[in-house]
């Protein structure tokens, strides 16, 4: 039988109980569980996130220019703070919106649109040509959108590779990606020669930097070294980044930039062909949370620069401490040394999701890539207390694994 809705309504009191026992079936992310999905930096920063969330449960950001111009103002304010970090230019012009896969979307359709306002013969079996590691977005926005994606082959090191890249463009391509960093391996690919064949070919390049956007400038404040990514490097048109991963603001909340504010208004749907007169929305989503566009500005102002570099610190020097102790496994090595706090490591003498089975037999969602095969982490602060019980039972999943007493049969890698 399909359920109904109750016939009765029910209070809180009892409701409570019951959203507690469904929180319980989930993974427990609070204590590093889960390589993905939850990031987290200080509890501080968590509550006052959610408090700013819950100030405006109720604002639509649809609405911010005639109805919530407070929360138009915060918009604003997250949107200019985050220019800056991105080496922008006067001009450059972006915006909110749900998440990284709507950010793409936006920058892929924008580039499209300029591609074909340079070329207006050819409005057709376009095409964009990627990097094997970039994020499934790109294919969401081509098939939504009749684009072929050409996605190709990388370097023996994981990156971008920008020759093979250079030989799939023909004279239908209005698109160059890559990614700071790229999901899989968590690698910086070389922005700064696909910026060069970008200006060379006269194509758009974006660059996606969901992952490490919010993180990559204050890594490099820190002290450590990173290749360029953002418009500090001419050929970059646009920038995704999100602010709901290592931005630590809540859900759902990311960023989409461009170098010019030409780009950035062909991204926009306008419609005036209905009885309510003039539709106008720059994103994909119409309403959208309005508790998200306070919560990004709180955390902002919370964390500050100088916060923001002491977790970008504790971060980095929390994933060498993985790196070091899986390295310290027998048998167990890294795909990739990482930019950021992505890791990606495997076993060539080993079934590595045979190890992974092991970990989930523990009580840890394993994250798993398969080419190669491996393991993958996105490294929030939640995973420093589970450090040493997470590299513990990975040494006795590689273990079991090696005996034969676990089979990576049944596991599959998904996201």
């Amino acid at each position: 039988m399909r359920k109904t809705i109750p016939e009765n309504g029910t209070g809180w009191p009892e409701l409570e109980p019951q959203l507690e026992r469904f929180a319980a079936e989930s993974i427990d992310w609070r204590h590093g569980r889960s390589p993905l999905f939850v990031f987290l930096a200080t509890e501080s920063a968590y509550e006052v996130g959610k408090n700013a969330f819950f100030k405006f449960f109720s604002e639509n950001a649809l609405g911010g220019k005639r109805a919530f111009q407070g929360l138009k103002r915060m918009e604003d304010d997250v949107l200019e703070m985050a220019l800056s970090l991105f080496s922008a230019p006067p001009d450059a012009a972006g915006n909110m919106s749900t998440g990284g896969s709507e950010s793409i979307f936006l920058a892929v359709k924008a580039a499209r649109e300029r591609f074909r306002a340079l070329k207006p013969g050819m409005r057709h079996d376009l095409n964009m040509v990627v990097p094997h590691s970039a994020h499934p977005a790109f294919d969401k926005a081509g098939q939504a959108m009749d684009i072929e994606v050409r996605r190709v082959p990388v370097r023996a090191d994981l990156r971008a590779d920008v020759k093979a890249m250079a030989d799939r463009i023909d004279e239908r391509t209005f698109l160059l990606a890559g990614s700071a960093p790229c999901f899989p391996h968590g690698l910086i690919d070389p922005i700064d020669e696909l910026s060069a064949l970008a200006i060379d070919s006269g194509l758009w390049l974006h660059v996606d930097a969901c992952v490490g956007g919010y993180v990559a400038p204050f890594v490099r404040r820190a002290g450590y070294s990173l290749p360029e990514f953002d418009f500090a490097l001419p050929g970059v048109r646009s920038i995704s980044a999100d602010l709901h991963k290592f931005g630590f603001c809540p859900k759902p909340a990311s960023t989409v930039f461009y170098r010019e504010r030409e780009d950035y208004e062909r991204q926009i749907f306008d419609f005036d062909d209905w009885p309510s007169g003039r539709f106008t929305t720059p994103m994909l989503s119409g309403t959208r949370a309005g508790g998200a566009v306070a919560a990004a500005w709180a955390v902002f102002h919370h964390l500050g620069a100088e916060g923001y570099c002491a977790i970008a610190r504790d971060l980095m020097e929390m994933t060498r401490r993985y790196v070091d102790g899986i390295e310290a496994i027998e048998g167990l090595q890294m795909w990739a040394q990482p930019d950021l706090t992505l890791i990606n490591f495997g076993a060539p003498d080993l079934d590595i999701f045979a190890v992974a089975e092991g970990m989930r037999t523990r009580g840890w969602l394993p994250g798993l890539t398969q080419r190669p095969r491996g393991m993958h982490m996105m490294m929030s602060l939640v995973h420093e207390e589970a450090r040493e019980a997470y590299l513990g039972d990975l040494r006795a999943a590689v273990e079991a694994a090696r005996a034969g007493r676990a089979s990576g049969a049944a596991m599959k890698a998904t996201y």
